[in-house]
């Protein structure tokens, strides 16, 4: 029996959430882990990195209104869909982490950010985008 859950993990995917992909259910008012059931026709876990958190905060802190509040939701999106959280040691950019942990560790990345889709397609690392800010599409070879 503990054979068949390796195997069962062993082909369990991994999705990194980036930042701004957290502030879509506010800004956009979609349900990303809905969306996200529907396009992945496999098993997954969510995971996102500690300076993740840190960019939420400094949102939090910093800006007011919309931005404020999807930020405010975010963290606790993140609590209440218990997304694993990865420690990192490096004082990188989050852009650089995403892309240097998705490129050792076969993650699936979901994100907004322009340059770092570029960054992502040009290591082939397959990501989950939003299109026409209506719902997300898995971009890429799994």
């Amino acid at each position: 029996m503990v054979f068949d859950n390796k195997i069962k993990q062993k082909n369990m995917k991994k999705i990194l959430l980036d930042t701004n992909f957290l502030l879509i259910p506010i800004q956009f008012k979609l349900d990303i882990f809905t969306e996200i059931r529907n396009i992945c026709n496999f098993k997954y876990k969510l995971y996102i990195l500690d300076k993740t958190i840190e960019e939420l905060n400094n949102i939090i802190e910093k800006q007011k209104g919309k931005n404020k509040d999807a930020a405010k939701f975010a963290l606790k999106l993140v609590k209440f869909k218990k997304i694993n959280i990865i420690k990192t040691k490096e004082k990188f950019s989050v852009d650089r982490l995403i892309v240097e942990t998705a490129n050792k560790k076969a993650y699936i990345v979901a994100t907004l950010d322009k340059p770092l889709k570029k960054q992502l397609k040009l290591k082939n690392i397959a990501l989950i985008v939003l299109r026409q800010k209506k719902r997300l599409v898995l971009d890429g070879n799994i």
